[in-house]
């Protein structure tokens, strides 16, 4: 308490006072002294913090066990599974991957088999061996329309921008990339040197931004587009619609982040703000938004052209498969982010509570594009939470084609999750601008360990596709995957969720949980029809404002 500082205050200095009369000098306890006297003083006489002012001194313990907890939790108290957002036990295995050890366990498994929610893979009595001399599988991504399809890995690096990520994680990314001939997703942020030097297969992603295709307006520039879109790294194209992190939600580059090298790459200004807006205004309605994808497809003779989604609304996606139909224009791939969140820094509220999670984003995705008879022209990318073998298997079980990942490949770069990535301090290097921290990352090093764990995942993919008696991962269907729904039931993927009857959403034999959507939705807007009239009011001001 205040009142006991000051008694301590006043006797602590007048022994010391009488310490240095009697030794005739000031004595060494003062200059101990003085400075904790300054601090409590200077607690006592502040107002910000009542914990000070009542507590002088000692309050800071506070603080300083508030800056430890999550070390002290994660290294000492945490359980293989209990951590948060990822386990202990994920972050080991790749780790153990990405070095190259040994990444088998004794005893078991820690996981509770009985608690709700539990999946496992169905083995046959039949499996096959998997020869480890066949090359790893390939998805040809590319549609009618497409002139330079890509063959493409099961298992990648998921979007992560050059800003976000320092440039040296970025050059471990891609060479990295270019060694385990896997693609690496730039982000929003553009594509940098960072991201061409090392050579590996690229994702050009395209957000509300456009950064590396603007104009000083902000708008989309073609011309810049078609230069950076040119180059042979560059294998496909994402658009942006939303993102897992914090999906409907646009972003801040801030003016003091916004540096010479950033403003270059992005085509902003430089020291200036520059605001990501919530959503596109190089298109209004779905039908906008296929004759765009034309578009880019034309500027960049013919590459793959797709788009990057969080599920919110789901007669949106409904609407966006109608204008598929309806103008026979058709991207090459989609990709589905879950609401978990990813590298991203975003909002409380929108990393807990916005976007739906990836499995149930997953299913609704390929049910729907299998509805519309889209499916077999278009490929389904899965993002979110792939770190093993079995979450590959488990998305292709689902539906997906092939598997994006964020923070497994931080983690292979040697991320510990100290999460702090959003206070430029991360002390890895990976996510951060510092220079001097940025130096303790080691390209070559860490481009091996990405390298190796991407090939460690796909075979451990590989392998339980061959435990389940099948000899290519294409195979794999939702029947291959079961859950526990209560502590005595299990039911099969395909029990949960039933497969949809191709084309059935062009006849009007679809399921009933579907007719809603169905109603609400329309190729001409992307908002449900009971907001149609508003919609409208949208897309003339819009109208006026590109005038």
């Amino acid at each position: 308490m205040r009142r006991g500082f000051f008694i301590l205050f006043f006797i602590s200095w007048g022994f010391v006072i009488w310490l240095s009369i009697m030794a005739s000098q000031i004595h060494w306890l003062a200059f101990v002294l003085l400075p904790i006297s300054i601090l409590g003083l200077y607690d006592v006489f502040q107002t910000k913090h009542a914990l000070l002012r009542n507590f002088p001194i000692v309050g800071h313990g506070r603080w300083l066990m508030e800056d430890i907890r999550p070390f002290l939790r994660q290294y000492f108290f945490e359980s293989e599974t209990d951590g948060t957002p990822i386990n202990r036990m994920f972050r080991t295995v790749i780790y153990q991957r990405a070095k190259g050890q040994l990444d088998t366990v004794p005893y078991g498994t820690k996981i509770d088999t009985q608690k709700v929610g539990y999946e496992w893979v169905s083995h046959s009595i039949s499996a096959i061996h998997h020869d480890e001399s066949i090359p790893e599988p390939r998805v040809k991504v590319g549609g009618p329309d497409c002139l330079q399809p890509y063959q493409a890995s099961v298992f990648n690096v998921s979007a992560m921008s050059f800003g976000s990520l320092s440039g040296n994680a970025i050059k471990a990314l891609n060479h990295g990339a270019k060694l385990g001939q896997f693609y690496h997703n730039t982000g929003e942020g553009s594509v940098s040197p960072y991201h061409l030097e090392p050579g590996g297969d690229l994702v050009w992603q395209i957000g509300t931004g456009y950064f590396g295709c603007r104009t000083k307006e902000g708008k989309f520039c073609p011309d810049s587009f078609a230069k950076v879109a040119s180059h042979d790294s560059i294998k496909m194209i994402e658009i942006k619609l939303s993102q897992g992190a914090k999906p409907g939600h646009g972003g801040i580059l801030p003016a003091h982040k916004n540096t010479a090298e950033i403003a270059r790459i992005r085509l902003v200004e430089e020291g200036t703000r520059v605001d990501s807006p919530p959503s596109h205004n190089a298109f209004a309605t779905p039908i906008e938004m296929m004759q765009f994808i034309k578009q880019l497809r034309d500027l960049s003779k013919g590459k793959p052209i797709g788009f990057k989604l969080c599920i919110g609304n789901k007669s949106e996606f409904m609407a966006i498969c109608k204008a598929m139909v309806q103008t026979g224009i058709k991207p090459d791939f989609v990709t589905v982010d879950g609401g978990e969140g990813g590298t991203g820094a975003a909002p409380l509220e929108y990393s807990n509570s916005v976007g739906m999670p990836l499995r149930e984003a997953l299913v609704y995705v390929c049910d729907v594009l299998k509805g519309f008879n889209l499916k077999k022209d278009i490929k389904v990318i899965a993002s979110g939470k792939t770190f093993t073998g079995f979450h590959v298997v488990r998305n292709i079980a689902v539906g997906a084609d092939i598997c994006n990942s964020a923070r497994g490949m931080m983690i292979a770069l040697g991320c510990v999750q100290s999460l702090v990535c959003n206070t430029n301090e991360c002390p890895t290097g990976i996510a951060t601008q510092d220079p001097e921290l940025e130096k303790g990352l080691v390209v070559e090093n860490k481009a091996q360990r990405v390298a190796r764990y991407h090939h460690e995942t796909v075979h451990a993919a590989l392998d339980i596709v061959s435990s389940a008696g099948l000899r290519d991962h294409s195979h794999l269907n939702r029947g291959h995957i079961f859950r526990r729904i209560s502590e005595t039931q299990i039911k099969r993927f395909d029990e949960i969720y039933p497969s949809m009857a191709v084309g059935c959403f062009l006849t009007d034999n679809y399921p009933d949980e579907y007719k809603k959507e169905m109603q609400e939705s329309s190729a001409e807007c992307f908002m449900p029809r009971a907001y149609v009239v508003e919609c409208t009011s949208g897309l003339k001001s819009i109208a006026e404002n590109r005038a």
